[in-house]
């Protein structure tokens, strides 16, 4: 399996994704640098001189893709989808790397806004996700980006997929969860029994990421593949959110069972360390107790299977997340933890590989009229075409013989939040 991507393949894969403009001028390779607080680890320097490497291959191919290539370097934001920083420095790949971000010091930096004017078009193979502050800045600055927080070369192959057809399939699950009200889904945990939780779906308008992103001012993960909604929050005065019910989770290899009302994880009725460390966090830090999004990833049915990040684990199956959601369309942000550091937006995700002994044995959508549609049943989409196996070389790089959490951490832990 060829886990490096050639300069052909870039090339391909930029014009692909962002199918460029004659305004798009320049692309920016975004990488952000450990220091003191968040020391460097294996995977992140790999990460990093893959990405200058990147950034070499594509200067060389410019007279093909027609775009001035920028690498461009930041301190580390402490914490997954954090606020990006106001200052970055460009670097030339053809010389080595900084070793921290304490080597930036003494070099000239560019504003933010300006690293975004400049270059209408971003790639972020970054430490830690970028993801949600470029869905808000994007906008504002008229670029696109793609976010791949934890990339590695495992997942080389998942570029290759056909992604007009992922986007076709992640554009249905779309608009079925644009038509819904609500979500109703059954959990069933080995030797626990069933458990029901109701997500409210009113008020809220669903996004396809489907690995295309051909118009300015949008932000979003590769790989793609998945349909994702934030369930209302009970921010309309007199409408409270009628998101309720018991959320399993197996966490650290403990199950975590949460007890929602309005949208929140108002308590921990399960017993254990995990469980009593899930317990104090959401009464430490309110806004993480946020149901954030119901997910649906598409990507197993193309034999792709998970890697150990949650980029591209997520794209997989049934996904549901805490924490911040103002970048999926919601009203938790920033503001409302308790700290830069504290901001997270964690995805729990609901495969086989990842939580063998919970299982989403049932999600129906319910719609405006009163009717209901089954959507999965056992982890599986009810949807026949969703479940139609295409062909794909992804096979898993590495067994996973004893999976403990929904967000596995095979490689090298992170701060705060995931890296979507």
């Amino acid at each position: 399996m060829q886990l490096e991507i050639s300069a052909d393949e870039l090339t391909d894969l930029v014009l692909r994704v962002f199918s460029p403009k004659p305004a798009d001028r320049a692309l920016a390779i975004l990488v952000d640098l450990p220091d003191a607080a968040l020391p460097d680890h294996e995977h992140w320097r790999e990460r990093r001189d893959m990405a200058a490497g990147w950034a070499r291959r594509l200067t060389a191919a410019s007279a093909v893709h027609g775009l001035d290539i920028s690498l461009v370097l930041y301190r580390n934001v402490r914490a997954n989808n954090a606020d990006l920083p106001e200052e970055m420095t460009v670097w030339d790949p053809s010389k080595p790397l900084p070793e921290t971000a304490d080597d930036l010091a003494e070099l000239p930096r560019i504003p933010l806004g300006d690293v975004l004017t400049r270059h209408q078009l971003a790639l972020a193979p970054t430490e830690l996700s970028a993801t949600a502050p470029l869905k808000m800045l994007c906008p504002k600055y008229g670029c696109r980006a793609a976010t791949m927080p934890g990339f590695s070369p495992e997942m080389v192959p998942a570029l290759r997929l056909d992604y007009t057809e992922v986007n076709r399939r992640v554009t249905v699950l779309k608009e079925l969860l644009d038509r819904s009200v609500a979500a109703d889904c059954v959990f069933e945990v080995v030797g626990q029994g069933g458990f029901e939780l109701r997500l409210d779906l009113r008020h809220r308008s669903a996004h396809a990421s489907g690995g295309l992103l051909p118009q300015p001012g949008m932000a979003g993960n590769l790989p793609s593949g998945e349909a994702y909604i934030v369930p209302y929050e009970g921010e309309i005065e007199g409408d409270a959110s009628r998101t309720a019910g018991v959320l399993p989770v197996q966490l650290d290899g403990e199950i975590v069972v949460y007890r929602v009302e309005n949208n929140r994880a108002v308590e921990v009725i399960s017993e254990g360390p995990v469980s009593r460390r899930e317990a104090e966090l959401i009464a430490v830090e309110p806004a993480y107790s946020n149901l954030a999004e119901l997910g649906l990833g598409v990507l197993a049915a193309f034999g792709v299977h998970p890697v150990g990040e949650v980029l591209l684990d997520e794209k997989l199956g049934l996904h549901i997340a805490f924490g911040r959601s103002e970048h999926f369309g919601g009203q938790v942000g920033p503001d409302q933890f308790s700290s830069p550091e504290a901001v997270t937006h964690q995805d729990r995700v609901y495969i086989e590989e990842l939580q063998p002994d919970v299982q989403a044995v049932l999600v129906d959508l319910q719609f405006a009229d009163g009717e209901k549609m089954p959507l999965m049943r056992d982890g599986k989409y009810v949807i026949g075409f969703l479940n139609t196996i295409r062909s794909t070389n992804c096979p898993s790089p590495y067994p996973i013989k004893t999976p403990k959490t929904s967000v596995m951490t095979k490689r090298a832990p992170t701060a705060n939040g995931k890296r979507i």
